[in-house]
């Protein structure tokens, strides 16, 4: 199944949802509010609400309707700018995920696209918007090496001594300070971006993978410098991004022909080496986050398990979340992860083709086991597909 357009879009059963409602209602107001400029003189005084009950309702409308309404009156625009209603607003409102993709296509050009998850499960056909990457940038660094995402803010790797903080949604870019290199031969860097509720910022780390040891850096976002802690305790590079779960940030990592998984507690600043399931042995293996849940997708021939750590750091806590059985319709895939699980028992993976860079997207039904499969077209390569959340947070502290 293609990718649609967005004309394709969601079914009509969902033209109704509470957010058309809404978004007709404050269209009423904001005609109304224009017929207040001019009122007749025997018009009565209209009741008004309290501003705090204003603010409560409005941190609870998705960020679309929010960027509008700035637009309605000074106190709206003051409000919703406002970083502490971005905080509010990201633990009230109701999350609207979204899967975005990168690929280049045959003009080399670099392209973002991003569809609303809704749409991956619901329909046929995905609804598909192009996101407008700086062409400065592209410019000057080329097109991003790798992502990872927060509370809305996509992390994006430059290169390996770069990296760049942007919030798609309201469209505000952070070129972070450059990773001081002192040694002649440039390590490999892997950067991970997430929160740190111990004291209530935004960092990134960054993992160099140098000779005999890999320094570790933070970034804390408004800060203009990056700060060494201890060093990476393998010698190894990680298989991807830390995993941020409950004040700690995980890699998962191959040291000594094994898998392992490394976990930094951020408040004490000290290493740890997780456990992992007994039965999960398995020829692949990558490191997630589903449910607020750390957890383990190991590959093997036969099938997809997904293993999630019900109690952070206790072995005898990993369960068998999922295990997804290979799709003879589905061709030579291998499956790697997933991105995103509903809570109709729906689960998005991504697939990659054997002897292929090609990646395509699939989803597979628990419940009635039916699967579906999305090719992303017009596309020669694509960084891995990140899902994010809308939201009103800036990455310009």
């Amino acid at each position: 199944m293609a990718l649609g357009s967005e004309d394709d879009g969601l079914n009509n059963s969902l033209s109704w949802s509470w957010e058309t409602k809404v978004t007709r209602m404050m269209q009423r107001s904001t005609n109304f509010i224009k017929t207040l400029t001019s009122p007749s003189p025997h018009t009565p005084p209209l009741p008004t609400l309290p501003f705090d009950l204003v603010a409560e309702i409005l941190c609870r409308l998705p960020v679309k309707l929010l960027l509008q309404l700035r637009c309605l009156c000074k106190s709206f625009d003051s409000l919703i700018s406002d970083p502490k209603f971005a905080k509010k607003h990201l633990c009230m409102s109701t999350p609207h995920y979204n899967l975005m993709v990168s690929s280049t296509n045959n003009l080399r050009q670099f392209l973002l696209f991003v569809s609303p998850i809704l749409s991956v499960f619901s329909t046929n056909s995905v609804t598909q918007r192009q996101l407008s990457y700086p062409n400065s940038l592209l410019k000057e660094y080329g097109a991003p090496l790798d992502v990872c995402s927060c509370d809305g803010i996509i992390c994006f790797t430059i290169n390996d001594s770069s990296a760049l903080l942007w919030n798609p949604s309201i469209n505000k870019f952070n070129m972070l300070p450059p990773l001081e290199i002192t040694q002649k031969r440039r390590p490999f860097s892997k950067y991970s971006f997430g929160y740190d509720p111990f004291t209530n910022d935004y960092k990134v780390f960054v993992v160099s993978f140098c000779i005999n040891k890999n320094k570790v850096s933070v970034h804390t976002l408004g800060t203009s410098y990056w700060r060494r802690i201890e060093d990476f305790p393998c010698c190894s590079s990680v298989c991807g991004s830390g995993i941020f779960i409950g004040g700690t940030i995980n890699w998962l990592t191959f040291d000594n022909l094994k898998y392992v998984i490394v976990s930094l507690d951020l408040k004490s600043g000290s290493y740890q080496k997780l456990l992992q399931p007994d039965d999960s042995v398995k020829n692949l293996k990558t490191l997630g986050v589903l449910r607020d849940y750390l957890c383990i997708f190991a590959s093997s021939e036969m099938c997809l398990d997904i293993w999630i750590m019900k109690e952070y750091g206790k072995k005898e806590s990993w369960t068998k979340f999922y295990s997804v059985p290979y799709m003879e319709n589905w061709g030579l895939y291998a499956y790697t992860k997933a991105l995103y699980n509903s809570d109709e028992d729906q689960v998005l993976m991504d697939l990659h083709e054997l002897g292929s860079i090609e990646l395509k997207l699939g989803v597979y039904d628990f419940k009635n086991g039916i699967s579906k499969i999305f090719e992303i077209q017009n596309s020669n390569y694509l960084m891995n597909p990140k899902v994010y959340i809308e939201s009103l947070i800036s990455p310009c502290f």
